[in-house]
């Protein structure tokens, strides 16, 4: 009814939200026979653990290297999942199979579940945009729906993030409509799939412990509950992931090793950490030569730190319209701060600034050049030469889209002025001089550093180097995209804050 509401006579029908998922969907078949991690065999595992272990077991099992360590909501889903892997070829859910079953069934299997399960993101997007004007309507659809993030993280990496995105966009709609209770319910069962939306917790405090008995109750009563916790919150991993996310503790991190470096050369006697940054047991070693020790407990604090303008403005003037703002700047501060942080968390702010980018020219200037940013740190997931061109064409086309879809929203004509005709002497002023969607030098010389990142990483180094220094490029790709994300949380924080 919306649509023949807001469409003008003589006009052809918009597409529909089917449609977007249906080409996205096309897509997505034909990566079918792409590359993918380690995660796909992880998930095959859980498809058989849960189907061949009691669920006294699930929590404890030790038959694979890849233990099942997601909330018991994502362990359930698993075990629908295995009913219909069962009926396709029972070896996929034989816990007794071995590692790497690779059989065309089970890879067919698993990446059309997650076709599949990304009707339900496609259900909260709907949700989400169904009584706002057509343009902005379809330019989140855009966003969300064509994320090359999801893309590459889901469909060529292997994951189920659109899923899980999908319950937090839901939530994100009912807190909107100011129907609290559901929002709070919907927030409370994303965590019972996913511990690490916990970050955005603190937004929902109010709500967030009543629906989690359910999930976790019969991990009570089997004696797993905490097998099941150090499994979710296995501190002892590291402050960094193997590829270092683009966050503060790279800065952190590059310091310590230029000061050590510095004082040696001065003649100071500082000791070579003997673990590493991404595997360290804490407590048992001492990664850092010359900065402060960092501990789970001190990035907790640090997040909490960060959320604090949040939290206040979210008790003092509770705004619908704003949550999903404060909800990607929450999920920004534990990307940023948290502890051992996957590079694939970026998607957790992503998705929800995505609704946010519509609102204003400046939040969709700010979205277009950390969509791009979030994209381009992805690519080391996709490291073998095949899906070479698969990412680059992806963030290629997705930015093309995005430039295009904002600017027609963004650019309007400059003889109309809040719907009102203006004089002839008015209107010869450009649009662009009246705000059109340009990012600013800025924006651009940040946006061709990365190109020059990539040709260095890509071409240069190998042609220069060869195999010498082979972390280099990593390390550029981590510092260069943390740059990027941190004036984004920075940025985020003055909206909040100059917010009313």
């Amino acid at each position: 009814m919306e649509d023949q509401k807001t469409q003008k006579p003589g006009t052809s029908k918009p597409p529909s939200l089917l449609w977007f998922f249906s080409t996205a969907a096309c897509l997505k078949l034909l990566l079918i026979p792409s590359y993918h991690s380690t995660d796909f065999e992880v998930h095959r595992h859980w498809l058989a653990l849960t189907h061949s272990l009691p669920l006294s077991n699930w929590y404890s099992d030790e038959t694979s290297p890849w233990t099942l360590d997601y909330p018991p909501f994502f362990a359930y889903f698993e075990r629908f999942l295995s009913v219909f892997a069962h009926f396709i070829d029972p070896q996929i859910v034989d816990i007794n199979n071995g590692l790497n079953y690779k059989a065309n069934s089970v890879i067919y299997f698993q990446r059309i579940t997650v076709i599949l399960s990304d009707l339900w993101l496609l259900y909260g997007v709907y949700r989400l945009t169904r009584n706002l004007d057509v343009k902005k309507r379809e330019l989140i659809w855009v966003l969300i729906v064509w994320s090359p993030g999801l893309v590459i993280v889901d469909h060529l990496h292997f994951q189920y993030n659109g899923f899980l995105l999908g319950w937090l966009l839901l939530s994100i709609s009912f807190l909107q409509e100011r129907r609290d209770l559901m929002g709070g319910f919907l927030f409370a069962a994303l965590l019972c799939f996913k511990h690490l939306f916990a970050v955005a917790a603190p937004v929902y405090f109010v709500w967030l412990w009543r629906f989690l008995p359910a999930a976790y109750g019969p991990f009570v009563y089997h004696g797993q509950i905490q097998q099941v916790f150090s499994r979710m919150f296995p501190f002892g991993r590291g402050l960094c992931h193997a590829y270092w996310a683009p966050n503060f503790w790279v800065f952190y991190i590059i310091l310590d090793k230029g000061l050590a470096f510095f004082l040696r050369k001065l003649g100071f006697s500082i000791q070579t950490p003997a673990a590493s940054f991404t595997g360290g047991l804490v407590g048992d070693s001492s990664p850092f030569a010359v900065l402060p020790q960092i501990t789970p407990v001190t990035t907790f604090i640090m997040v909490l730190l960060a959320l604090s303008p949040c939290l206040i403005k979210t008790w003092r003037n509770p705004q619908p319209r704003q949550i999903a703002r404060w909800i990607g700047y929450a999920y920004t501060c534990g990307f940023l701060f948290g502890w051992h942080v996957h590079e694939k968390a970026s998607l957790h702010f992503i998705i929800p600034l995505g609704i946010v980018a519509v609102q204003s020219l400046e939040d969709a200037k700010h979205y277009f050049i950390l969509s791009i940013v979030s994209c381009y740190s992805l690519f080391p997931l996709l490291y073998e030469a095949q899906e070479y061109p698969i990412k680059v064409l992806l963030l290629l086309l997705h930015s093309i889209l995005m430039w295009l879809c904002l600017s027609a929203k963004f650019v309007e004509d400059p003889s109309v002025k809040n719907g009102v005709q203006l004089k002839s002497n008015e209107s010869s002023i450009d649009a662009t001089e009246k705000g059109g969607f340009a990012i600013g030098w800025v924006g651009q010389s940040y946006l061709f550093g990365l190109l020059l990142v990539e040709i260095w990483g890509q071409f240069l180094h190998p042609y220069l180097l060869g195999e010498k220094l082979p972390f280099v490029p990593l390390l550029l790709i981590s510092i260069y995209c943390a740059l990027g994300i941190m004036y984004s949380w920075i940025w985020q924080l003055s909206c909040i804050v100059k917010s009313t």
